[in-house]
């Protein structure tokens, strides 16, 4: 599946391809000789000069005027990227892959949903049918994570259910899953108590509890029935109006499959924010707050990692750890990436750096970097593009900054980009469901929270932490003292 920007520039169709085998190709004459990205955890040094920089820098704009007949194109950026025009039109096309989109819409699915009969597929697909039959005809076909609003069961094999778009059919009973929490689970499992279906072909009702008892009538296989009562291995039930007993030994307790999910998590997201010239203050203080954090027992994850977890849960039910903490870094730049390296190493903490993309390039933050930092275990995840609020941006703006990015940061470092950090925090319904729609699945924000819900994972409160914070002050915040 591929998502697909309006085009209203065909003409940079036939470019786009030159550019781009020139980005790769630059590098290549750049870093001929040097060791490949498998080797590059060996060498914490970015060795190339600002002189090699130049020189590829000044090959790419040649080739660029050459091609299109204008320098309009060669910023400090990555070159192959083009700008939003005045009017606020994508002018290139972004092809993103989007096959994750349905199943990150169903991780985030909270508990606002708990207190519905709302299921979630867990099969690779599912067909909706016309009928309570594997024959029956196709009238739909849902994906692995999508939900369905489940109306009844009229047999313990299938479920009645509503779909998105207001149709309804039936699906197989064991392809779907009742999504609820710890705290519900019991409750939800209460509801079917009493309930038995018939595992056999029939089975006979008759007027007596006994096997010679007089045959009143017969319940199909897979037929739900609730006794009214249960004494001496015979279940007395109604049978097409009629009460009569079956055996027992003919039954089997009824309940649906449940998806036990964490709702709540408290992962505090220590956010430092590089500013130019402070670099060293910012960074000295995140030293010396990590100390204090590892005396105090928390474990430090990044955003990828929760990810992960949260892609666990959707098979089994695992917890993430309730002393975990990410720290997230902003602001970074070519000529603050290597501090940022050398600290977050000396701290021996794994961290999460939201990079802006127009800061990626040729001279500016290059390849090389970003897989060296990828090497020595840092999550590398999209600030957007430009790093201007998303709020104050057009649609077609706001889906440039984040599809862009997201292209570029993926080619980059052969990962998948799947949470963004909104620029000075700022985000609203509109940019989050763009942020969704471009195929993240966490969202930073700002705030003062240590804890946060599924529904929130595209609006996580990521806590500012400034130099003049002390470090009893940050362990404090993260304990929630």
């Amino acid at each position: 599946m591929t998502y697909r920007s309006s085009s209203r520039n065909r003409s940079a169709k036939t470019v786009r391809p030159f550019v781009a085998f020139l980005f790769i190709a630059s590098f290549g004459i750049l870093f001929a000789g040097c060791k490949g990205p498998e080797d590059v955890a060996d060498n914490q040094d970015f060795i190339f000069t600002q002189e090699n920089v130049d020189q590829s820098h000044q090959l790419a704009e040649n080739a660029i005027k050459e091609t299109t007949g204008s320098g309009a194109k060669s910023g400090s950026g990555s070159p192959y990227l083009e700008p939003i025009d005045a009017s606020g039109s994508v002018m290139s096309d972004v092809v993103l892959d989007l096959s994750m989109v349905s199943t990150y819409n169903a991780i985030r699915t909270g508990e606002k949903f708990s207190d519905k009969d709302v299921y979630s597929v867990t099969n690779t697909f599912l067909n909706v049918r016309k009928s309570t039959s594997a024959k029956g005809e196709s009238i739909d076909r849902l994906n692995y994570g999508d939900s369905v609003l489940v109306l009844s069961f009229p047999t313990a094999s299938w479920a009645e259910v509503q779909l998105a778009n207001g149709s309804q059919g039936f699906v197989s009973l064991k392809y779907i899953a009742k999504i609820t929490t710890d705290e519900k689970l019991v409750s939800e499992k209460k509801k079917y108590e009493g309930k038995y279906f018939v595992h056999y072909q029939f089975v006979n009702v008759r007027k007596e509890a006994n096997q010679k008892s007089e045959k009143v009538g017969e319940i199909p296989g897979d037929m739900i029935v609730t006794p009214t009562s249960i004494k001496d291995g015979w279940a007395q039930v109604m049978a097409n109006g009629v009460s009569g007993y079956v055996a027992m030994s003919y039954l089997t307790p009824f309940s649906p499959k449940f998806l036990v999910r964490q709702n709540e998590f408290t992962v505090p997201v220590l956010t430092y924010h590089l500013t130019s010239g402070q670099e060293d203050t910012v960074l000295q203080a995140l030293t010396t707050h990590v100390a204090s954090l590892k005396k105090s027992g928390v474990r430090f994850i990044t955003f990828s990692g929760f990810r992960d977890r949260l892609l666990a849960q959707q098979k089994q039910d695992t917890r993430i750890d309730g002393n975990s903490v990410i720290v997230a870094i902003t602001g970074l730049k070519a000529d603050n990436v290597k501090k940022v390296s050398d600290a977050l190493n000396n701290a021996g903490i794994d961290a999460t750096l939201f990079i802006e993309t127009k800061n990626v390039g040729f001279s500016g933050i290059t390849e090389k970097m970003l897989l060296t930092l990828q090497a020595n275990g840092f999550d590398i995840e999209s600030s957007t593009h430009t790093g201007d609020d998303l709020r104050a941006l057009t649609n077609a703006q706001v889906s440039l900054e984040m599809t862009q990015s997201r292209k570029l940061l993926e080619e980059m470092t052969h990962k998948t980009i799947s949470a963004i950090a909104y620029p000075a925090g700022g985000t609203n319904d509109r940019v989050m469901q763009m942020a969704s729609d471009a195929g993240y699945l966490l969202g930073l924000s700002t705030g003062s929270s240590r804890t946060f819900t599924r529904d929130q994972l595209l609006s996580i409160p990521g806590i500012d932490v400034f130099p003049t914070m002390t470090a009893e002050d940050v362990v404090k915040m993260v304990m929630g003292k």
